[in-house]
């Protein structure tokens, strides 16, 4: 009996070495511009071709503006890792999908939407949070640049192979509970750390209810627990949304792959290293108050009392709480928020643009508020203007901005100023991840646009 993840890592194991890791086959590498130029480099000094160009899929997002895109890019830096990935694609016959193409976006949004990510997929990239693709039933995890240039050069990859867990998450969540919800609340009870070491299945009624958009959510976030990666079973709901993709099997090739991703779910009697179980009625709202995504609260609650933290854990406890200005015991409700971002690879899928839209219909954005709404894609972007959102943020004050990742990680100009609080749909709220001194708060879209159309948690 084996689990799904047993299944798919055993099935493209190309050699075990002994007593060390395994030789991996990777079905799909994702590339970008951060990661990929010193491993383009690595290939060249040593005069190695890219053996699977074609099992190779490359965007610019990470360092990308998201307004004039048009113009050439302002940072040098930026401008220059982008030159660097389309002449290396070019050299290498890559496909890219850059700047200005209609299939541009963030990686980790373009594969799932255009079918290139399919179930029982090993899955690669060099960005920590390739685990979203997981949410179709993929092996899917970040990898560093070294890594990127042995891919690049055999298909292959070499790693140990981690501990399996199975987070169940059972019963129905009400109705302003949403899948960031979800993982921050699983994120809070077993901590940063509590997934080290495992790769994780996400199931239970809670989980096989949400859209592909919010498993993509739950996957993405599964290594901020500290996990290699996490993954979900296929079903109906994911057939349905890879049908008629664009790089999916089409018409007859696509119900024989269908009768193949059927079998790609754990045996009855599996046995996992770990297994968790949570109830979803217990799960609110959420929000972070820390420098972790582990420090989360429901917005009911209030920071803990110095009182209920471990000795081990007081003094970082006490070190995020200085850094973010809060205090223990207090309610975060109230505190005045001057930056919203909604966006990233988090939640930045139409899903979560029609959330934030239905919410600030009819509404005014507060005056202290300066909110970036940043699609995922190109193709995020070109849905949401055929569906009117763009008019209804416009008509509540908002701005819809161009693909890419935009204020998750401040390496282009989208930063948020020393000192400001930002509630961010993005994954990470670490000491300044959205600019130097930034101070992020992570929360669902719907949280988000609550808190736009206030200026102040709520």
């Amino acid at each position: 009996m084996k689990t799904l993840f047993d299944k798919i890592w055993d099935s493209h194991v190309v050699k075990k070495i002994a007593d060390g890791p395994s030789v991996l086959f990777i079905d799909r590498h994702f590339i970008h511009e951060v990661t990929s130029p010193q491993a383009f480099d690595g290939l060249q000094h040593r005069g190695i071709e890219v053996f699977r160009p074609d099992l190779t899929t490359a965007t610019a997002d990470h360092n990308v503006p998201t307004q004039n895109q048009h113009l050439p890019i302002k940072d040098e830096m930026s401008r220059l890792q982008v030159a660097k990935l389309t002449e290396n694609c070019q050299t290498h016959g890559i496909e890219l999908f850059g700047l200005g193409h209609e299939y541009n976006g963030i990686v980790h949004v373009i594969g799932p939407e255009l079918g290139i990510t399919q179930p029982g997929m090993t899955i690669v990239c060099g960005d920590s949070h390739t685990s979203t693709h997981g949410a179709f039933g993929c092996v899917a995890f970040g990898i560093g640049t070294s890594e990127v240039e042995m891919v690049l050069a055999s298909q292959c990859i070499m790693q140990p192979k981690p501990k399996t867990m199975r987070i169940n998450v059972e019963g129905q969540v009400n109705s302003e509970v949403e899948a960031k919800d979800i993982i921050l609340y699983i994120i809070s009870k077993i901590s940063a750390s509590g997934g080290t070491g495992y790769f994780i299945e996400f199931a239970g009624s809670a989980i096989r209810s949400l859209s592909m958009e919010g498993r993509m959510t739950v996957c993405n976030m599964s290594i901020e627990m500290g996990a290699r990666g996490g993954l979900i079973a296929p079903d109906q709901t994911t057939f349905n949304y890879l049908k008629g993709k664009k790089f999916a099997p089409q018409e007859a090739d696509f119900e024989e792959a269908v009768k193949k991703w059927k079998n790609m779910v754990s045996d009855e009697n599996a046995k996992f290293d770990k297994e968790l179980f949570f109830d979803a009625t217990d799960i609110e709202s959420m929000i972070t108050f820390g420098t972790n995504p582990g420090m989360g609260i429901k917005i009911s609650e209030s920071v803990p009392a110095l009182k209920s933290i471990d000795n081990q854990s007081l003094p970082s406890f006490t070190k995020a709480l200085n850094y973010m200005n809060f205090e223990a015991g207090k309610s975060l409700s109230g505190t005045p928020v001057n930056y919203v971002f909604l966006g990233s690879c988090t939640n930045g899928r139409i899903e979560d643009l029609r959330t934030f839209a239905n919410y600030v219909k009819g509404k005014n954005k507060a005056e202290n508020v300066t909110a970036w709404i940043v699609p995922g894609s190109k193709q995020v972007e070109k849905q949401a203007i055929e569906e009117g959102l763009n008019k209804i943020l416009i008509e509540a004050g908002f701005e819809l901005r161009q693909p890419g990742c935009s204020a998750c990680l401040a390496m282009n100009e989208d930063k948020i100023p020393t000192g400001e609080y930002c509630v961010s749909t993005s994954n990470r709220n670490f000491e300044g991840r959205q600019g130097q001194g930034a101070k992020t708060l992570l929360a669902s879209p719907l949280t988000a646009a609550k808190v736009a159309i206030a200026g102040k948690i709520i």
